[in-house]
């Protein structure tokens, strides 16, 4: 987690230093731009010390290691599901919920229906068919 801390850090000092500029370069007289820059940099700053912390509370992973095999890192890394469709339908929903921002409040309340069957088709696939547990 040393390089994602390091990454994020790095983000940090990028996204302060680039509202500053743009702030003197604007003549601060449009705020808009230079808050949202020093806000995408102490967004960086939380995950950057998230990160930190986290890094410092477990042991060290096969990526932080230089010197590390890559035999080291095989295994198991998590359960995902195996030819599910799920995804799709709640990202056409999460789209249509987005779009009806822009559209109309109606778009959005079709997509809130079609993402809440979506995310429960997700959730409870292991619970019937192919792949019950």
């Amino acid at each position: 987690m040393k390089i994602e801390t390091l990454v994020f850090g790095l983000g940090v000092a990028f996204f302060a230093t680039v509202a500053t500029v743009y702030g003197v370069v604007t003549g601060w007289g449009e705020p808009v731009g230079a808050t949202g820059l020093y806000l995408a940099s102490g967004l960086a700053a939380l995950i950057a010390g998230y990160l930190l912390v986290t890094s410092q509370r477990i042991d060290p992973r096969p990526e932080d290691d230089p010197d590390a095999e890559i035999a080291v890192g095989a295994g198991e890394i998590g359960s995902f599901a195996p030819y599910s469709w799920w995804p799709l339908p709640l990202g056409l929903a999460s789209a249509a919920i987005f779009a009806g921002l822009a559209v109309g409040l109606w778009l959005s309340l079709i997509g809130v229906g079609f993402g809440a069957i979506a995310l429960w088709g997700w959730v409870f696939e292991y619970y019937r068919g192919e792949h019950t547990h």
